[in-house]
């Protein structure tokens, strides 16, 4: 491990505000690249509306990370200056966004957040080949253009929806046992319509029927007549790869017209504790790559978050967010090197060359084994098993 995370992690958590953030929603930073003794890094996602949850999760999780390296004395003697802005969840913020942060010299991007406005950011992205890692979005089309090209500079800490269809279904067929499946999946969603495919694919190859497949539109809050033919077939278990919000009353729908089935979810599910009774969500399952409490490292990061963020953000995304921030650093540690300015061309391929190479050698909160990138910078690692039991949601297994 280089330097600075061996000085990061003997800095103690300091109450005082973060040097050079915006505290709020959008951006106050001056329009340039700074005064030479800053790195502008960008953070981008939904800080409000309803998949605030998520943004914000990613923000502090990030802000934590580059906090502490900051007090350690930050990369190379800069300051790390995090230039903040909400996307809303909408595409076209998102859009605006980003170019207002390319407009103000930021050297690399902490974001997006949701797999839509990800997707949206990933080409304008590429053009300026800005540095760009995101901790949730898990569409595979965000690393990967339509004609099979991969985003040289784009990389994920999170999984793909491919990986955790397939895990989610082997886990159904291999753990659970079963033989019958139903899948509801909203339409529309790059992110749910993702898992739903792989999810069929791989149900398909393991012997698993899919009795029953429905969908909904967004903003839809009445699902009783999907879940009705639901009912009707008794699947097993009820694939319901969404978001938490929407999942949380899913399932106490399901439950009210007669569904018995497992249901079964992706990192989508997480915080969906707070979105349903715990009797309506007992024995649940769904794929995550991040371990609550698991390891040491888990629970320093987690006291830490806590103790600056409160409870209600800590979740994956806040972790892998933070893993992203992780790498983030050590690229931007060796770009130093080359002796360029931050925000150059030169200075951004230095970042975008030393996140593959440096990854590896950090050992995040979420992947204790480093951060090796496949051929399409996607992260290999295990996934997570997490259990909804006694209205929390708890690590089950390795999967």
């Amino acid at each position: 491990m280089k330097r600075v995370f061996a000085m990061v992690m003997a800095v103690v958590m300091a109450a005082v505000m973060f040097a050079g953030c915006s505290a709020g929603g959008n951006n106050n930073a001056s329009n340039n690249s700074g005064s030479g003794d800053t790195i502008k890094v960008g953070l981008l996602g939904p800080h409000s509306g309803e998949y605030a949850v998520y943004g914000l999760g990613v923000r502090n999780g990030a802000e934590l990370y580059f906090k502490k390296v900051n007090e350690a004395g930050g990369i190379n003697g800069k300051q790390i200056e995090l230039v903040v802005y909400d996307n809303k969840g909408d595409d076209t913020e998102a859009v605006t966004a980003f170019t207002r942060m390319v407009d103000e010299g930021v050297t690399a991007l902490v974001g997006d957040v949701l797999t839509g406005n990800t997707l949206a950011v990933v080409g304008e992205a590429n053009a300026v080949n800005m540095p760009m890692i995101t901790p949730s979005a898990t569409a595979a089309a965000v690393t990967v253009k339509e004609d099979g090209t991969v985003y040289s500079n784009v990389f994920r800490t999170c999984f793909i929806d491919p990986f955790q269809g397939e895990k989610m279904a082997a886990f159904a067929a291999e753990v659970l046992g079963v033989k019958t499946a139903a899948v509801f999946a909203q339409t529309g969603n790059d992110y749910a319509q993702g898992l739903a495919d792989a999810f069929k694919a791989k149900c398909a190859e393991l012997g698993v029927e899919i009795v029953a497949e429905e969908g909904y539109a967004k903003g839809d809050v009445d699902y009783k007549s999907q879940l009705t033919n639901i009912a009707a077939k008794n699947p097993e278990v009820v694939f319901c790869p969404n978001y938490y919000e929407d999942d949380g009353l899913i399932v106490t729908q399901a439950r009210q017209v007669g569904v018995t089935g497992t249901f079964l979810g992706g990192d989508g599910w997480s915080g969906v504790k707070n979105y349903a009774s715990a009797d309506v969500l007992e024995g649940s399952y769904y794929c995550s790559g991040y371990a609550p409490a698991s390891t040491d490292a888990v629970k320093q990061f987690e006291e830490e978050f806590v103790a600056a963020y409160g409870k209600d953000t800590l979740n994956m995304f806040a972790a892998t967010a933070y893993d992203a921030a992780m790498i983030m650093c050590a690229a931007l540690e060796k770009a130093e090197e080359t002796g360029y300015a931050p925000a150059s061309e030169e200075y951004k391929q230095a970042v975008i060359d030393a996140i593959r190479t440096e990854g590896p050698n950090v050992k995040g909160i979420t992947s204790e084994g480093g951060y090796t990138f496949d051929e399409y910078n996607n992260p290999i690692k295990d996934a997570v098993i997490i259990k909804v039991t006694g209205g929390e949601e708890v690590f089950d297994r390795m999967f």
